[in-house]
């Protein structure tokens, strides 16, 4: 039986014992946040996810979603298991205090989030999209439209979509035809199609808020000239309440690979009533608030499934017994031994446990980042949070998304055929998080993304890789350090002559530096995850010998498998960017 339980010692490790979150909580309105207080915030969140939401996963992956002249039947248990979330103020962890919200520092909702995500993930879709959604409107809508969703939003009374794609246009959202005509009294009305709307109809909330982009008449062609609009599957009456039905219609059910739970719906909008957010022609910019919410999400997802195969994966190798273990650890008398004795196996499991804890590491950093951009007082500050969170969040979202899917296909490789049948969960796993990959912008798309913008000439790359090696410089000095530092900082140097290479192969030729952009952000994954667990091996270097060596220990044997055996991954993307995109540029489209 699959089961999920929260790393809360991990979670705590990365929290409080590695530096950030002692700044975090310098920060206006996280002064009080102690350990003491911060601990039962995550045992609460422990709880809902492994008492709630995850007996609900195996169930809703056979049972799926029905569509029903226009309405989405969910798996059963799922509404229930929302309200018990909503009742219990999760929906508000983050956001705003001034509508409601709880004005928790994202560096406590990261670590929710990923809690969620190994649980459910088909219900993490229904959830997870609200942030972003209350992002975008608080900072762009007009003041009577904050006033009408955003608490509700928060309440998880009401949910959201972002309705972006369409038919002819997937990630080219310059090829929107969704039209939007200006009404009398300042609304507007929505005419179009849109398709993959992950929660774009169900039976969880009153109310769906769709954030849609469309184009307003004599728009400029292509992304200048969209423009977004908040528009509501049931329009309020004078005192908010959802009241009229607005014409809009659920249309399709998409029939997936994955995430069987999860609604992903088909739209028509028929002139439905809308309202704009942000200015005209000027969409793009405001739904990037939510975008890169989700961005950030999807690498969160693969996190959580990664932590989640990982546990099933350790479980079934302590219990399988198959073979003799080939000189230590047999078991006497014993017809075999567990796997986890097993060399390839204790690889596999390694392997995933260092790409885990490096993520959650590297993941509470850039969540740190959020807080920092969003409260810090000093505005420049602010500014070099915000930098460093452009350039972090296409890798995240790549990184982490490949990386589950990675640790999702190693897991079921450890339960071998038994992971290939239904039985025990981990082909769920494999089916559920390979969308990520491909959704909120491809990672092919989110590599060409960080080549082509985010490294701005390769000043950006300077926000990771400046304070890495002053970090490094510092912790070489320390000792027993000096095994974890050498690696690291020679992958970091590697990292910034490859970041020159590209920075100049995009200003001659930008196609040269598009052929190496996957596995640019790949190198600059395996590096910025080695710098984390860089830090976490100076934390735990000095404890090993103290109350809870055991953990302690396990870092740095864990830290010494990732330096070892998979930052070497980085050389070799370094070479083969280094030879140039010549063969793949070269080779006739004719002959594929």
């Amino acid at each position: 039986m699959s089961t999920y339980r929260a790393p809360l010692r991990d979670m705590h490790f990365v929290l409080h014992e590695l530096p950030g979150f002692a700044s975090v909580r310098k920060l206006p309105g996280c002064e009080d946040l102690s350990a003491d207080l911060v601990a039962p915030i995550l045992d609460g969140a422990a709880k809902l996810c492994s008492e709630t939401l995850r007996p609900l996963n195996r169930s809703g992956d056979e049972e799926g979603c029905a569509l029903e002249n226009g309405v989405v039947r969910t798996a059963r248990g799922l509404a229930d298991a929302f309200r018990v979330y909503a009742d219990g103020g999760w929906a508000s962890v983050s956001s705003p205090q001034e509508f409601g919200g709880q004005h928790l520092p994202h560096a406590i909702r990261a670590l929710f989030e990923e809690m969620i995500c190994s649980a459910n993930l088909a219900f993490a879709s229904y959830t997870m999209l609200i942030p972003g959604a209350c992002a975008a409107l608080h900072a762009y809508a007009s003041e009577p439209v904050r006033q009408r969703y955003l608490p509700k939003l928060i309440a998880g009374r009401w949910s959201a979509t972002m309705c972006l794609t369409e038919a002819q246009s997937g990630s080219d959202l310059g090829l929107v035809r969704s039209s939007a005509s200006p009404v009398s009294d300042g609304s507007y009305r929505i005419t179009g199609t849109k398709i993959f709307v992950s929660a774009g109809e169900h039976d969880f909330t009153e109310n769906i808020v769709h954030l849609v982009l469309a184009r307003l008449p004599g728009a400029p062609a292509g992304t200048k000239g969209i423009s977004l609009f908040v528009v509501p599957k049931l329009l309020p009456d004078s005192v908010g309440r959802p009241a009229t039905r607005n014409r809009l219609l659920c249309t399709a059910l998409e029939e997936k690979m994955g995430q069987q739970a999860a609604a992903t719906c088909s739209i028509d909008f028929d002139g439905a009533t809308g309202w704009l957010v942000g200015e005209p022609h000027r969409g793009l910019h405001a739904m990037f608030a939510m975008m890169n919410t989700a961005r950030l999400g999807a690498g969160m997802q693969g996190l959580g499934i990664a932590e989640a195969a990982y546990q099933d994966a350790v479980r079934y190798a302590r219990e399988r017994l198959q073979g003799r273990a080939l000189s230590t650890n047999r078991r006497t008398g014993a017809p075999a031994d567990p796997i986890i004795a097993h060399p390839d196996v204790r690889r596999m499991l390694l392997t995933m446990r260092a790409y885990v804890e490096g993520m959650r590491a590297l993941g509470q950093g850039v969540a740190q980042e959020i807080d920092r951009h969003e409260r810090h007082p000093d505005a420049e500050v602010r500014n070099e949070a915000g930098e460093f969170l452009a350039l972090m969040t296409p890798v995240v979202k790549a990184m982490f998304s490949d990386l589950g899917s990675e640790c999702a296909n190693l897991g079921l490789q450890v339960f071998g055929g038994h992971g290939y049948i239904r039985a025990n969960g981990m082909e769920q796993y494999v089916r559920d998080v390979r969308i990520t990959q491909i959704y909120d912008g491809t990672n092919g798309i989110q590599a060409l993304d960080l080549v082509r913008r985010k490294l701005d000439g390769g000043r950006l790359a300077q926000r990771f890789i400046a304070p890495t090696r002053g970090f490094l410089q510092v912790a070489a000095s320390e000792p027993g350090m000096s095994e974890f530092v050498q690696p690291t900082a020679a992958a970091l140097a590697r990292l910034e002559q490859v970041t020159a290479w590209i920075a100049g192969a995009d200003r001659a030729d930008p196609e040269e530096a598009a052929a190496a952009a996957t596995e640019y952000l790949r190198q600059f994954g395996l590096v910025a995850i080695a710098g984390m667990w860089t830090r976490m091996a100076a934390v735990a270097l000095p404890l090993a010998e103290g109350p809870e060596a055991s953990f302690y220990r396990a870092k740095l044997r864990t830290a010494r498998f990732y330096l070892q055996h998979l930052l070497p991954q980085a050389e070799g993307l370094a070479q083969s960017i280094l030879a140039g995109g010549r063969a793949l540029r070269e080779f006739d489209a004719a002959a594929f």
